[in-house]
């Protein structure tokens, strides 16, 4: 439907911004206060959105409690944290690449914990192409394994993991509540946790500045790849599923490092490129049935 298309690479386009506007913001705000704003922003708004278009805006059982919690810690807080002190030592653009390679963690981790039956060899030798790809865009110096970028690419792929762990260990809690609500709470249980965790670091709102560009960072990732993208990507679940809808964490890197060129001047290396390339083929040979099967019935049609 070109509708879907549409609104697919609208959801890319605003989630892949995302990225330039966190290189823009960090340069005033602490990582973890500002991954914290963000959420305040976004959390408030989409539970404004649940409770308007919702017939369940809050949990009430525990288990309903338990999953918002889990995806809270998990999802929001310890990603949100370990991403954006990653980009305090790499570009939004390269964690954009290295983000990527989280479908891959989510297949791995669901086949370990006994969700998804184990790979075939062309899924072990896709994980394996996706791992080289997370090596090529840290680009390790042998002389200094612990230089920046490495570490900024590890913070990020640490990141990554809490994510992927999340999403997949949270498939058993079965709850009777719509997405949107709680994906509101769980933003907002998130942001309580970046809250708590900003401090720990000894980051102070003292040392924060408030800028028109800062301000116009966490406008849009607040409210435009905050709440705004989020309702889109509640529509194309539904009209997609979860396999087609993981492409969009294959578009965003692409939007992200065409947006830190034009706006930043930020070049990208070969290498990244590479990266990006081995992630994405490593992705596909894993998910290659599921997405075969989604593209079958449109050329049918």
């Amino acid at each position: 439907m070109p509708t879907t298309g549409l609104l697919f690479v609208l959801l890319s386009l605003l989630w892949g911004g995302s990225f330039v506007a966190i290189d823009i913001g960090l340069r005033d705000l602490p990582p973890v206060l500002f991954a914290a704003m963000r959420y305040d922003v976004a959390g408030l708004l989409v539970l404004g959105y649940a409770a308007s278009r919702t017939d369940r805006w809050r949990p009430r059982s525990r288990w309903e409690w338990t999953l918002v919690a889990f995806l809270g810690f998990f999802m929001f807080g310890a990603y949100n944290a370990l991403i954006y002190i990653g980009i305090d030592h790499v570009s939004g653009a390269v964690a954009s690449i290295v983000i990527s390679f989280g479908p891959v963690l989510t297949a791995g981790f669901a086949t370990t914990l006994g969700i998804e039956e184990p790979p075939s060899r062309i899924g072990a030798l896709g994980f394996l192409a996706a791992l080289v790809g997370v090596v090529l865009v840290a680009d390790p110096d042998p002389n200094a394994l612990l230089d920046t970028n490495t570490i900024g690419v590890g913070i990020v792929l640490l990141g990554s993991v809490s994510f992927a762990f999340g999403a997949v260990a949270s498939r058993p809690i079965d709850v009777d509540l719509p997405l949107s609500t709680v994906q509101a709470w769980a933003m907002l249980v998130g942001a309580a946790f970046l809250h708590l965790a900003s401090p720990l670091r000894g980051e102070a709102l003292s040392a924060a500045s408030v800028t028109p560009s800062t301000v116009a960072a966490l406008v849009y990732l607040g409210v435009v790849s905050g709440a705004f993208a989020y309702a889109l990507y509640f529509r194309l679940l539904d009209r997609l599923g979860p396999t087609e809808i993981n492409l969009v964490g294959y578009a965003e890197p692409v939007v992200a490092n065409g947006l830190s060129w034009l706006v930043l001047g930020q070049a990208i290396a070969l290498s990244t490129l590479g990266g990006f390339v081995a992630i994405f083929t490593g992705f596909f040979l894993i998910k290659r049935r599921a997405l075969l099967e989604t593209v079958r019935p449109a050329d049918r049609r």
